[in-house]
């Protein structure tokens, strides 16, 4: 017959594990919640920035057309200089 004290003892092992395991479980779901704030609130905070992009790009090409700049040549001049920094584009008044 196992005696009632390794039973006990047993018991309370079991009952210290439980309580450490809800503990470490309810950390991480304070974490998991403190994580998706932060993930709202970067979303929140990029899209405001998409749209604030948007419209400054509006605003930049409208300025462009009014001084006569072709804006898809100056977007893929950018996108070549980009690529390949050690090509110059050429000079249209050359």
């Amino acid at each position: 017959m196992v005696g009632l004290g390794d039973t006990a003892k047993k018991i309370q092992t079991v009952a210290d594990k439980a309580e450490k395991t809800y503990n470490r479980l309810e950390q991480l779901r304070g974490q998991v919640e403190e994580t998706r704030e932060t993930v709202n609130d970067t979303n929140e905070r990029v899209t405001e920035l998409e749209t604030q992009l948007a419209q400054q790009r509006a605003i930049i090409e409208a300025l462009a057309e009014e001084s006569g700049v072709d804006v898809e040549d100056a977007l893929t001049e950018a996108a070549i200089v980009e690529r390949e920094p050690d090509i110059t584009p050429k000079d249209d008044d050359e």
